[in-house]
């Protein structure tokens, strides 16, 4: 066909968008596993089954990177036959199925363990047991010694407790991805909006920080530190509540 030969993609373009309703599926069940593993810490649950929690990780990681690859396969090969234009119409799910599998084939377990949603995972478990000191019924001295460091640690992660702009404990904190500095989600996001408008760059509210330019999507719920932070709250108010009901009874016998 003189020109090239006029193919529509609409129907590529359909199958892409439902390709991309499947990955956010795919990110809601990585957020329900991270959850759930996080129940399973602060519940000191048996440590395999985080970690079979973990392996569930790692599947949905395999299973977003090849949807990521077929979707990239398939909006290549579109690219290319637009650039092109062919005169005759070329086989589109042979191009797509051949870019797919040169992209599979480079394939390695690290590219698992690189995914974001496994890499917060892994945070939120690490900072989940450190709030919450999870460890094994068996102790030998070394392992005793190492957890009253530990206890020095969380009285002194206590301190993130308060937000740096808000000087309050926080409710929603939310950690910079790019410092790893911590803050009250509202007050960060009200900080960079208003700066938007102003069309400025935000620093770090952290004392100290370098960090010059802040941004929303640098953002992560903490929410390892909003259990702890909820946690300490309910054995505030259980020890208020005993120490009230102790201060009653008392006075009833005198």
């Amino acid at each position: 066909m003189p020109g090239g030969a006029r193919i529509s993609f609409s129907g590529v373009d359909s199958s892409l968008s439902s390709l991309k309703n499947c990955q956010s599926y795919i990110n809601t069940g990585m957020d329900i596993a991270t959850h759930v593993a996080l129940d399973l810490v602060e519940s000191y649950n048996d440590v395999e089954d985080i970690n079979t929690m973990e392996n569930v990780m790692l599947e949905y990681a395999a299973m977003d990177r090849e949807l990521n690859h077929y979707m990239r396969a398939i909006e290549e090969t579109v690219n290319q036959i637009k650039r092109e234009k062919p005169e005759n119409i070329p086989d589109l799910k042979n191009l797509v199925k051949e870019k797919f599998t040169a992209l599979e084939s480079m394939n390695s377990d690290s590219d698992l363990q690189k995914n974001e949603k496994y890499m917060y995972f892994k945070d939120q478990l690490k900072e989940m047991r450190k709030q919450f000191m999870l460890k094994n019924d068996t102790l030998d001295n070394d392992e005793a010694i190492e957890q009253i460091d530990e206890d020095i640690a969380v009285t002194q992660s206590q301190m993130n407790f308060i937000c740096p702009i808000t000087q309050m404990e926080m409710k929603r904190p939310v950690r910079n991805k790019v410092c790893g500095h911590i803050y009250e989600e509202d007050a960060i996001l009200k900080i960079i909006q208003t700066r938007k408008q102003q069309k400025k760059k935000v620093r770090c509210p952290k004392i100290g920080c370098s960090h010059s330019d802040v941004k929303e999507s640098d953002l992560m719920p903490d929410e390892a530190l909003k259990r702890a932070i909820d946690s300490q709250n309910k054995q505030s108010w259980s020890t208020l509540e005993k120490s009230d009901g102790y201060a009653a009874a008392t006075k009833i016998c005198y």
